[in-house]
């Protein structure tokens, strides 16, 4: 079995890929209450 020492790996695809998952899901929640605030001032 091939041999690994802890912490050796690059991981600077994966922290890209958390960060545009990550910015994505903030932009979605703020867009997400931005509808729900408009639906409950114009539809209530």
């Amino acid at each position: 079995m091939a041999e690994h020492e802890h912490g050796s790996m690059d991981i600077n695809a994966q922290e890209k890929t958390f960060d545009g998952f990550m910015s994505f899901v903030t932009r979605s929640v703020v867009v997400i209450l931005a509808i729900l605030v408009l639906l409950a001032l114009f539809a209530g």
